[in-house]
């Protein structure tokens, strides 16, 4: 019997490892890979675990530390399969009876290349001295890219949307998601690169300061939150009027989405005449409830507003006098009918907007529903809503940092979500929604209003608590009092800086890599 073949190169403490043991390795970094995006997704919405999404990133780190740059790419795509396939099942639910899966293993396949250039950036940046702090930088970096690239970027699954509620929530107030995403990164790449120092039985100072730090900063805003109101309360009702579950159908069903909502405005203006509901200040309908001409004509909505006696907000399809198609919302005041205007700024690619129409068509039945392109607006949306300056956000906007920022600093003092979730179904969709909702209001500190067709809506203090919501594919009407709020917080004030900065300290990462690696050849 002969004795197994052994090595010292693989070992920080310069014991031979067994050969077949060196042979496994390979396969066991890679199914660390998968397995931790699969605790990624275990992580979001609509499960409230988000002390897992650290856990999750720390294997990672584990894996790609040390390693080529190539290695740190195949390991972070694994780990990215391992997270979006999952994660985007709703789209596979929204379009796999009539195209297969392709739509959905594409998003995914595209969604964790980007995640593959994470895994990269931090395999090479985790020699640097302070590791933890660069790796996540560069997950920042590569988040940022895949906000934005390709066709205007798919914001879904960030690190900071499986933070809606915890000890990591209250960083958004400083630096907003970009900030939250980043100290998820890090406490998970401070617990990972801290289980090899202790290995190595040195150097764990650090690690264990980046994993300590954002949790106690976190702690250390949680009672800075406000909540209290600072320009008065408003009663504000949010009307779900439902939708047929009949996915890819609901295309051609704009009338009864119409209808449903005209229903359920009428039921409450009822409600309130019969006195079961106090008379609210404000009515929130959802996106997609109208579809109007440059004359805003909708008699069945003026007459719903006129009923209740107070400004109705819905959102619908609207071509402008210039022949632009777009996604807005649409103020309605009793006396005067339609008002102030928001016009969606970031739309969705392959729906709203369809690049390379002729090929699209194989993967969205939107190419044939819409024969033109909707054009985005470019202003925040703040409409005047009585005494309420509404800053409004249609549906994937809240995806994005810069929608609601602009907002609140033009002067919302509450903010709105109207959106129409009803093609997923009973999907995890509209719980991932509701999540990005609930991290916008911590950020800017104000109370947010989420209305949708078919669930979920909800009234959710600036804290990021929910105070009421709705259940899906039901019928159902809410109301509740929300503080009006005024003070700017620090992400507000800062807008996009935070991303410029932890984005610029990924690529400075990556620079020193670069230069660390010719000097080594000198």
């Amino acid at each position: 019997m002969s004795a197994p073949t052994v090595t010292t190169q693989d070992r920080a403490d310069g014991q031979p490892r067994p050969r077949l043991l060196r042979r496994a390795a390979p396969w066991l970094r890679a199914a660390a890979a998968v397995l931790a995006g699969l605790l990624l997704y275990a992580a979001s919405p609509p499960r409230d675990l988000w002390w897992l999404a650290p856990l999750a990133v720390a294997p990672l780190a584990v894996v790609v530390h040390g390693r080529r740059t190539r290695a740190g790419f195949g390991h972070g795509l694994l780990f990215g399969l391992g997270y979006m396939l999952p994660l985007l099942g709703w789209i596979q639910d929204f379009l796999g009876v009539q195209f297969g899966p392709w739509p959905w293993l594409g998003v995914a396949l595209v969604e964790a290349v980007f995640l593959g250039l994470a895994g990269a950036g931090m395999a090479r940046v985790s020699r640097l001295p302070g590791a933890p702090v660069w790796m996540a930088a560069v997950f920042v970096l590569a988040e940022v890219l895949r906000d934005s690239q390709p066709f205007g970027g798919f914001p879904w699954g960030r690190l900071a949307f499986t933070q809606p509620s915890g000890a990591l929530l209250p960083l958004a107030s400083v630096g907003g998601a970009v900030l939250v995403t980043f100290a998820v990164a890090l406490v998970g790449c401070g617990l990972g690169v801290l289980v090899l120092r202790l290995r190595a039985r040195d150097r764990w100072v650090v690690p264990a300061a980046a994993a300590l730090v954002p949790l106690l900063a976190g702690a250390a805003l949680q009672p800075s939150i406000g909540v209290e109101p600072q320009a008065g309360t408003a009663r504000v009702a949010v009307v779900q009027g439902n939708a047929p579950d009949i996915g890819l159908d609901l295309l051609y069903e704009d009338d009864v989405l119409h209808d449903n909502h005209i229903r359920g405005a009428r039921q409450l203006a009822a409600d309130v005449d019969a006195g079961r509901v106090p008379r609210p200040d404000l009515v929130v309908l959802p996106e997609q409830v109208g579809s109007w001409g440059p004359t805003r004509y909708d008699p069945q909505l003026t007459a719903v507003t006129e009923r209740l006696g107070v400004p109705v907000v819905a959102g619908g399809f609207a071509v402008d006098r210039d022949g632009t198609f777009r996604n807005r919302i649409v103020a309605w005041n009793p006396g005067s009918g339609a008002g102030d205007e928001y016009a969606k700024q970031h739309l969705v690619p392959f729906a709203e907007t369809i690049p390379m129409r002729s090929v699209a068509r194989l993967v969205s039945p939107f190419v044939d529903r819409f024969q033109q392109d909707m054009v985005p607006g470019d202003l925040p949306g703040v409409l005047r809503a009585g005494a309420v300056r509404l800053g409004v956000g249609l549906c994937y906007d809240v995806a994005y940092d810069d929608v609601f920022a602009g907002a609140a600093r033009d002067g919302a003092t509450l903010l709105a979500v109207p959106t129409n979730n009803a093609w997923y179904g009973h999907s995890e969709m509209s719980w991932q929604h509701l999540a990005m909702s609930r991290l916008r209001a911590v950020e800017h500190g104000r109370a947010v209003v989420v209305s949708a067709t078919s669930g979920i809506s909800a009234i959710i203090a600036p804290d990021g608590t929910i105070a009421n919501r709705s259940e899906q594919f039901t019928a159902q009407n809410l109301d509740g009092e929300v503080p009006l709020r005024t003070e700017r917080t620090p992400a507000t004030a800062l807008g996009a800086a935070p991303t410029w900065v932890l984005s610029l300290l990924g690529a400075g990462a990556l620079v020193a890599t670069a230069r660390r690696r010719t000097h080594d050849k000198n």
